[in-house]
């Protein structure tokens, strides 16, 4: 790495605008440029600590003619009548002082575009011991994020902004998740680390173990470390038409190695997924919550599997979601018989305020609980035989999108939660 008197200056500290230790502003020299996301560095010496080195990203460049008032003397100017100079100024946020004593850039410091270890010791490359490459700057150069602040060593989360309606964080999260499984930086943890992706916005997502015939940017894959590739083990789950007989999986874009998932009346019953259909389940607030617990324990007391994942409850054979809500609505209405399926002290209009809103399910809910259909091996979400999972919910209702999402992800960290079988002699454990 070149020495900062070894090399040109890009600019100067400006002195017209305050510089402060976390924002500051560079005068361009004549023949230099700064783009927005360049690194750049100056120097100072304070007495007692040395020579402190301040980082940042150009986030603003602004430029202008110094001499000129008004608008139209641009025209002036451009004649040679009026004198002026076209000065160009960036504007830098700082990302890191090195060592840490915050002072500004003095006016007047050189500012130099950092590249090479000086440019990664400004975005801290230098203290990730795991990184995810996540794509380039403008400067052609990677750029990495730390693994610890997305795996939960030191924290689990990543926040995507962009503009909507183009795909752009999806296209984000999804080169996220690509380059966290081909990187190499998950070592052996990559065989038990998994992806759960839920689709709203149309089949795309679907085809996320097909090449992109489109992609023409190899050699940037290349230079992140990357191969080029599509996703190599992806599961496919998608709800069945409605009103079909068969449960094929409601997509059109693809015609194969999509699964259809639903869950049977008596899943429903016995995993008390009741609570999943409402939003507010949960909120103290509303007294019609008990009820709900109250008729799903009753649920998973009463209903016995007849075949197919239908129910027998009260000597019917109930095999839709509808002669579900029927049935329930019986026993709630029925004076013997709601001091059961409600509680001994819940009053009419509780009671009423839960028929309602399970009623309004009623259209939304009855393509993923059935008892209708053949049952089908694999037909349950899960992301145990594949490393990324895409569960196609863009042809459901917003309700029936919010169950399927709450059910999965419970299963899933109820998987999670339950302990390794534990091998009971040596032979057994051994693979």
């Amino acid at each position: 790495m070149a020495e900062f008197g070894e090399r040109e200056p890009v600019g100067l500290v400006i002195g017209t605008e305050d510089s402060t230790p976390l924002l500051f502003s560079v005068g361009l020299a004549p023949g230099q440029y700064l783009q927005l996301d360049d690194v750049v560095t100056a120097r100072r010496g304070v007495p007692g600590v040395g020579e402190v080195t301040t980082s940042g990203v150009v986030t603003e460049v602004r430029a202008r003619h110094e001499g000129a008032t008004f608008g139209s003397d641009v025209f002036l100017i451009a004649d040679g009548v009026l004198p002026a100079h076209v000065q160009e100024v960036a504007e830098v946020t700082t990302t890191r002082v090195d060592p840490e004593c915050y002072v500004p850039p003095l006016p007047g410091s050189r500012a130099f575009r950092a590249t090479g270890d000086e440019r990664a010791r400004a975005l801290y490359f230098d203290q990730m011991e795991k990184t995810v490459a996540v794509g380039l700057g403008r400067d052609g150069e990677p750029v990495y994020l730390n693994l610890e602040f997305l795996d939960g060593t030191r924290g689990g989360h990543v926040s995507i902004s962009g503009i909507s309606g183009v795909a752009t964080k999806t296209s984000f999260a999804l080169f996220l998740l690509y380059s966290i499984f081909r990187s190499g930086v998950l070592g052996t943890r990559s065989l038990n680390t998994k992806a759960l992706i839920f689709s709203v916005k149309g089949e795309d997502l679907l085809f996320l173990d097909q090449r992109n015939t489109k992609l023409v940017d190899v050699e940037r894959y290349a230079r992140l470390g990357l191969p080029a590739e599509p996703f190599a083990s992806v599961g496919f789950f998608a709800p069945p038409v409605p009103d079909d007989p068969t449960g094929r999986p409601y997509v059109t874009g693809r015609t194969s190695g999509v699964t259809p998932f639903w869950w049977t009346l008596a899943e429903f019953c016995r995993g008390e997924l009741l609570p999943y259909v409402f939003a507010d389940a949960e909120d103290e607030r509303n007294q019609y919550t008990m009820v709900i617990h109250q008729v799903a324990s009753q649920l998973k007391r009463q209903a016995v599997e007849v075949g197919e994942g239908a129910v027998s409850l009260g000597g019917h054979t109930l095999r839709t979601y509808e002669q579900l809500v029927e049935y329930v609505s019986d026993q709630l209405t029925d004076e013997e018989l709601r001091r059961d399926w409600a509680g001994p002290v819940t009053g009419t209009g509780t009671i009423n305020a839960f028929l309602r809103r399970l009623r309004s399910s009623l259209k939304p809910m009855r393509t993923l609980v059935r008892g209708d259909l053949p049952l089908l091996a694999g037909r349950e979400v899960t992301t145990a035989n594949h490393q990324v999972t895409v569960v196609d919910l863009h042809n459901l209702p917003e309700r029936a999108q919010r169950f399927v999402v709450g059910v999965v992800l419970a299963s899933e960290t109820a998987a999670r939660r339950r302990p390794a079988p534990r091998a009971c002699c040596s032979r057994c454990s051994t693979s």
